[in-house]
């Protein structure tokens, strides 16, 4: 059976017209200035740019990061949340 779809202008009424919604702006994306060596848990300060305010670690869509600093980025935080040296 084919699928049943409904025309934009059905979408667009059920939301509102006077509600606009403010966009965030977006995170600067810090430059890689330092090696994989320097992903240590005990370089917090290093850390805390990966980190938002709430303690929750920022994606590679934010960080800018290869994949590789961001699985080490995540290693080294997990470890420096649980040697309490980070929120």
């Amino acid at each position: 059976m084919p699928r049943k779809t409904h025309p934009q202008s059905d979408r667009r009424s059920s939301r509102g017209t006077g509600a606009t919604r403010e966009r965030r702006p977006p995170r600067p994306k810090p430059k890689v200035d330092f090696t994989v060596d320097a992903l240590d848990f005990k370089n917090t300060t290093l850390l805390r740019q990966f980190v938002t305010d709430q303690g929750r670690i920022l994606p590679r869509k934010y960080t800018g990061l290869p994949a590789h600093y961001q699985r080490r980025v995540n290693q080294a935080i997990k470890r420096a949340r649980q040697m309490l040296l980070m929120k």
